[in-house]
């Protein structure tokens, strides 16, 4: 049996995935989003080890709630694709066991060849495009976006059903010819059932100071509801333009 590097865990989410939903956050990622509101899961080493059986236990009280409202399990970060293996075996025993809806919340930073065996035991897979552009994201990021426009284009070619989503900074991910280019890029994948703006928000910035590390986007404020219903037509702009 796998055991996983264990960030923190949700209960009752209602905001990845469909319905009620378990959110188990696991721990390390190889992005560093300026905006990340977890940069205590960037490495690797900390968290929480668990088993799959841990995991289980800690599910099964609320199993009901999950199966009346259409909810499930959703497996976030950090990146889960780089726990592959864990997550495999536990989206597989979630299955077996209850019959639960499996979601997985990735930035697409992977090898999709290493994604294989988990997106078999995947029902929806919750995909981040944080830009389009591959300098902006690795200025982002601190990474370039190839591997994530890659991972896409494989989930799309194995007949995966995807949300694609968006964190909408000012000045950052609001491009007009960005989000454009994400319309346009989303119009080529196959799966697609929704495409999701998610306003940027300040909630984790004491964590960077706990930590220690300067925020880099002090001052930056949250976007405005017409920013973000600005961005959605955009971005349906760039998928009439390709359609």
């Amino acid at each position: 049996m796998h055991t996983g590097r264990i960030h923190s865990l949700e209960t009752f989410g209602t905001v990845d995935g469909p319905g009620i939903r378990f959110v188990l956050f696991m721990q390390g990622c190889a992005l560093q989003c300026r905006y990340c509101h977890n940069p205590d899961s960037w490495n690797p080493q900390n968290g929480s080890l668990k088993s799959v059986d841990d995991i289980l236990r800690e599910i099964e009280p609320y199993v009901e709630y999950y199966l009346r409202s259409g909810g499930g399990i959703t497996v976030t970060g950090g990146e889960p694709t780089l726990q592959a293996n864990f997550v495999t075996e536990l989206f597989r025993a979630c299955k077996e066991k209850w019959g639960l809806h499996t979601a997985l919340d990735s930035s697409g930073f992977c090898d999709p060849e290493h994604a294989g065996a988990l997106l078999d035991v995947t029902d929806l897979v919750l995909l981040d495009l944080k830009l389009m552009d591959r300098e902006g994201h690795r200025e982002l990021t601190g990474q370039p976006n190839d591997r994530i426009l890659a991972f896409a284009k494989y989930v799309s070619a194995r007949g995966s059903r995807m949300w694609i989503r968006r964190v909408l900074v000012p000045s950052w991910t609001d491009g007009v010819e960005d989000l454009m280019a994400m319309g346009s890029f989303v119009n080529e994948l196959m799966g697609v059932e929704k495409i999701e703006v998610l306003p940027y928000h300040r909630m984790g910035v004491f964590k960077w100071q706990q930590l220690g590390i300067p925020y880099p986007l002090d001052g930056i404020a949250e976007p405005s509801p017409e920013e973000v219903t600005r961005a959605y037509r955009l971005i349906n702009q760039g998928r009439t333009v390709t359609a």
